[in-house]
């Protein structure tokens, strides 16, 4: 019984991964694009911003994340992520409809560029499919978390964690290599729809996972789901939680938005081609692919993941920094966020599984993601408009192409990644992460 509920565990684990995976490369599917969306649809930088934080926008204003780990402590893993990934499915398909001729050809076209005109009917089409998607898509990685701390408790819970990442981001290298191959060889619409196909597999995949997990053969887990309001008030007076979910907002807002606009900085910078400038990106993905699941093995074995998180968040500024403010080759920057990145979700995520209880699971991990999308909405939008803001003539029609210099906005990301330092620090001094 014991083998077969490991050899379930892992099937699980691949199912539920690829969907995930599949909203890991959604996201990231327009972040080699922006040039694209910026000459054939006339976004400027301020609305590639805002297209690519509006993800964020119903999780960090509604908090919908958090009330999404409630709902999943409730009614539990299967009925919740079952919603959660068909929100994710139909918004990468509004997305990419928002881009396509269909679209333009349609009564709807008509009708949304009826209101608030100085926004162009794909921006506002794209942006509702965004925020569908990233409505499913932050609860689905809750989800994906609690179905995680549930089926790998004792000495392997990191390293399932670390697996998880290290294939999710595989989605994400994915998108950064193929998204602009794709666009370049047939058109953007089509490199918005392939991102929707493989979005409806990641669903396919999880419908597999519900079957797999409604077999005959009875396991026994602690399935008191209930959840009260006093377990928030808990959560909000566990100190290493808070610093933790500080980091995660901090951290992961250096990261994510800076990926988003990494292809446009170096093909700027260093002046290479598009498909380049993507291929560059990704090595960053290919960095925690290899070494997450190395990291999540030792966190496993020595624990003490607040000296991990630390170094994590050092690595990030010494990056970041050479980036902004030297013309040193970008392949070692872009690998040393690699590891960094591999360094601090290896052990903040199983960090919170193992000091918060089983039974709370849903709702902190909801409210770190919340928080975490505080900054996955606001600072695309910031780093958008420093952009642009400091360089005139950016939005210019003449057809001139304009030399962007991003070295404001790379100042942004230097800072995050300072104040992520003082919260690892702390995080590396407590008792209480040395001891799990």
């Amino acid at each position: 019984m014991r083998e077969e509920k490991k050899i379930r565990a892992w099937v699980i684990l691949f199912l539920t991964t690829l969907a995930v995976g599949g909203t890991y490369y959604v996201y990231d599917s327009i972040s080699p694009l922006q040039d694209l969306l910026r000459t054939e649809l006339g976004f400027t930088p301020t609305q590639y911003g805002f297209l690519f934080s509006s993800y964020s926008f119903l999780n960090t204003f509604l908090l919908l994340a958090l009330f999404g780990g409630i709902i999943l402590d409730i009614f539990g893993i299967k009925k919740t992520g079952f919603l959660f990934v068909a929100f994710c499915t139909i918004g990468t398909l509004i997305t990419a409809y928002g881009a396509s001729d269909i679209y333009k050809d349609s009564f709807i076209y008509n009708f949304m560029n009826s209101f608030w005109q100085g926004y162009s009917p794909e921006l506002k089409m794209m942006v509702l499919g965004r925020i569908i998607f990233g409505l499913g898509a932050e609860t689905l990685i809750v989800v994906q978390n609690k179905i995680i701390s549930k089926w790998f408790k004792g000495d392997m819970l990191a390293l399932a964690f670390a697996l998880n990442l290290a294939v999710c981001r595989l989605g994400t290298a994915a998108a950064l290599i193929f998204s602009p191959k794709i666009a370049l060889s047939s058109s953007l619409e089509t490199a918005l729809w392939v991102a929707g196909i493989i979005m409806l597999t990641g669903f396919v995949a999880f419908v597999g996972y519900m079957i797999i997990d409604n077999w005959h053969i009875k396991i026994s887990f602690n399935e008191d789901e209930r959840v009260k309001l006093k377990d928030l008030t808990a959560l909000l007076k566990n100190r290493e939680y808070i610093f933790i979910s500080l980091l995660c907002v901090t951290f992961y807002s250096a990261v994510f938005p800076f990926q988003s606009f990494a292809p446009d900085i170096l093909h700027n910078k260093f002046n290479v081609d598009l498909e380049m400038s993507g291929l560059l990106t990704s090595i960053i993905i290919w960095g925690t692919i290899i070494f997450t699941p190395l990291f999540g093995y030792l966190f496993d074995k020595f624990h003490n993941g607040g000296k991990m998180m630390l170094y994590g968040s050092a690595l990030l500024l010494v990056s970041h920094t050479l980036l902004a403010y030297t013309y040193l080759t970008p392949y070692f920057m872009m690998f040393t966020l690699g590891i960094a990145f591999s360094l601090v979700p290896a052990a903040m995520w199983p960090s919170v599984a193992l000091i918060v209880e089983e039974e709370k699971l849903g709702m902190a991990f909801g409210l770190m993601t919340s928080l975490q999308n505080l900054g996955l909405w606001a600072f695309p939008i910031i780093a958008g408009y420093v952009t642009e803001i400091t360089n005139p003539g950016i939005n210019s029609t003449s057809g001139v192409k304009i030399q962007i210099n991003y070295s404001y906005t790379m100042t942004l990301f230097v800072a995050l990644a300072a104040i992520a330092i003082v919260f690892s620090y702390y995080l590396s001094k407590t008792q209480k992460l040395k001891e799990v």
